[in-house]
C-alpha cells in the first residue's frame, strides 16, 4: 500500500512541478503495481 501512495504522490509532483509528462508506460507500471496490492490485500 506504501508503494501505491508513494507513486501517486511523486507521478503528481513529477506532472505539475517538475513538468514532465506521463508517458503510457509509467501508467501501465502504475496499473499493474496497484492491481498487485488490491490481490495481496484480497481476502
Amino acid at each position: 500500500m506504501q508503494e501505491v501512495i508513494t507513486l501517486a504522490v511523486f507521478a503528481v509532483c513529477a506532472t505539475f512541478y517538475l513538468k514532465e509528462s506521463m508517458r503510457w508506460n509509467h501508467i501501465a507500471g502504475f496499473a499493474l503495481i496497484v492491481l498487485a496490492v488490491f490481490l495481496i490485500f484480497k481476502d
